[in-house]
C-alpha cells in the first residue's frame, strides 16, 4: 500500500499536471474509472503505473479483472495519495501513467475507420480551451470521424482537462499534434478530402446542401474567441455557419462543431 503522499514517487506522477513536465518524460495522467477501463480496453500497453484504492477496486471489478487480462500491475494506494497525484479535486480511487502515443500526419490519413480512405476528419486551429478540445474529440469519434489533426497553436492533447473531456475517446481515434495549418491541408487534399471551415462568415448549413456534406471532408475549426482569421478561412474551399435561430450571441465551438461533423455524419451515411 503505497500510503505517504509526500513520497517522490507520488510528487512525480503529481508533475504530469504541467506541460513541462509532460515533455520531458512523454507521459501523461489518467484519472477515473472510466478513463482507466478504456485505456485498458483499448491501448494497455501504454500504461506504465495503476494506482487504485481498495475500495475503488472494490467498487469496479472489471477494471481489476481487465488489469489482469491485460497484465497490468495495480499498485494499492490510500486515498490521500490518490487525492495527491491528482489533477482533479474528485479523481474516483483511480490513478494511471500513461504513455503519450500521437499519431503520424502520414500514417493518420493513410487508411480511415472503415478500412477504406478517410471521409471525415477534424483539423483544429488555434483551439485553446481544454474543454472544448476534448469534447471534439469525443464527438469525432462519436460521429464516425476517422481522425483529428491539432495544429501547434492549439492546447496540449495530453492537458489532464482535455484527456478527461474525452472521457476515453483519446484511445479510440488517431490525433496528431504540433502540425502546421498548411501542412495539414495539404495532406487532407492529398487524400482526397474537402476542406469546410466553420466560421460565421460561411454560408447557413441547410443551404450547404447534401452533394457538399456527402462529399469526403475535412473540417477545419477555430478559436473559440476569433474564429478563423481572414488568410486562413480562404484556404479552405468553403464556409459554412451553423445558424442561430433564437437569441444567443454565439454559439458553443465544441456545440457547432458536434452539429458540423454530425451533419457530415448523416450525409456520408445517407
Amino acid at each position: 500500500m503505497l500510503d505517504n503522499p509526500r513520497a517522490s514517487r507520488v510528487k512525480q506522477v503529481a508533475k504530469l499536471s504541467q506541460r513541462g513536465a509532460r515533455l520531458d518524460a512523454g507521459l501523461f495522467l489518467l484519472e477515473g474509472p472510466q478513463s482507466v477501463a478504456e485505456a485498458l480496453t483499448y491501448r494497455p500497453e501504454l500504461i506504465v503505473e495503476l494506482y487504485a484504492t481498495p475500495t475503488a477496486l472494490d467498487r469496479y471489478g472489471d477494471i481489476a479483472q481487465a488489469a489482469v487480462a491485460a497484465g497490468v500491475d495495480v499498485e494499492f494506494a490510500t486515498e490521500e495519495v490518490i487525492d495527491a497525484m491528482a489533477d482533479t479535486v474528485t479523481p474516483q480511487g483511480f490513478i494511471a501513467v500513461c504513455r503519450q502515443f500521437p499519431t503520424a500526419l502520414k500514417e493518420l490519413l493513410a487508411e480511415g475507420r472503415d478500412g477504406g480512405a478517410p471521409k471525415l476528419v477534424a483539423i483544429l486551429e488555434e483551439v485553446r480551451d481544454p474543454g472544448n478540445l476534448g469534447t471534439i474529440i469525443r464527438v469525432a469519434d462519436s460521429a464516425g470521424a476517422d481522425a483529428v489533426i491539432l495544429t501547434g497553436r492549439s492546447v496540449d492533447l495530453y492537458n489532464p482537462k482535455v484527456v478527461r473531456s474525452t472521457t476515453g475517446s483519446l484511445f479510440h481515434i488517431p490525433v496528431t499534434v504540433g502540425v502546421d495549418l498548411t501542412d495539414a491541408l495539404a495532406a487532407v487534399r492529398a487524400a482526397g478530402l474537402q476542406v469546410l471551415a466553420a466560421d460565421v462568415k460561411g454560408i447557413d448549413l441547410p443551404e450547404a446542401g447534401a452533394d457538399l456534406l456527402a462529399q469526403p471532408t475535412a473540417w477545419l475549426f477555430g478559436n473559440e474567441a476569433r474564429g478563423l482569421e481572414d488568410d486562413v478561412l480562404a484556404l479552405a474551399d468553403s464556409a459554412v455557419r451553423v445558424p442561430i435561430y433564437g437569441e444567443a450571441e454565439s454559439m458553443n465551438l465544441a456545440t457547432a462543431a458536434s452539429v458540423l461533423l454530425y451533419q457530415s455524419a448523416f450525409a456520408h451515411r445517407a
